[in-house]
Order: structure tokens, then C-alpha cells, then sequence
């Protein structure tokens, strides 16, 4: 599947439509496919897929600000995109490592 920029733009303005698929893919991934039926993730995975979605769609562009007075500062977070550590905790349980 090719990127397209209409994704990219529908990511930055929070459109669960997009984001969801996307995070399903990315913990999908991230177990190498342990915890899902098919395409279908467990409750414990799915769980994690709503809580990441939430939060990319909340801040699709995954900035911060600060306003002080009539001034607004926007800036990059420190990170990009990344689990959570209680996201983490339940997708650890099903990721696979190399022995």
C-alpha cells in the first residue's frame, strides 16, 4: 500500500477513520501478529489500539504549545508516536522475542 498524502493529511487532523487502521497495523506489528484472529485483535489489544487512536487523533500533528498572553508557541514533542507504558505493559505480553 502506497502513502498517500491525503492519509498523511487525515492523520494530522485526527481523523479516527485513519488512525485507527494505522495503530491497529503498528501493534499488530509490534506482537507480530500474536493476540489477533485473523485481522481481529483480542479485548486486552484493542484496548490499546483505543487508547493509542485516542490520543493520535486528539493530536494528529503531535505538538505541543504553550500560550502565554497573545502568544502561542508550538513545538515538537520530544518523541514522535509511541506506546504508552501501560499500552506497553499489555502488548509485551504477546510480543514475540528473539531467543
Amino acid at each position: 500500500m502506497a502513502v498517500s498524502p491525503t492519509t498523511v493529511a487525515s492523520l494530522r487532523e485526527g481523523d479516527a477513520a485513519t488512525v485507527v487502521p494505522i495503530v491497529t497495523t503498528m501493534a499488530k506489528a509490534f506482537t507480530r501478529g500474536r493476540g489477533f484472529t485473523e485481522s481481529e485483535p483480542n479485548e486486552e489489544i484493542a484496548a490499546v489500539i483505543a487508547t493509542a487512536s485516542a490520543r493520535l487523533a486528539a493530536n494528529g500533528e503531535q505538538l505541543a504549545g504553550k500560550r502565554v498572553d497573545d502568544v502561542e508557541v508550538r513545538y515538537s514533542l520530544a518523541s514522535t508516536f509511541g506506546w504508552t507504558l501501560a499500552e506497553l505493559a499489555v502488548l509485551n505480553r504477546y510480543r514475540v522475542t528473539a531467543m
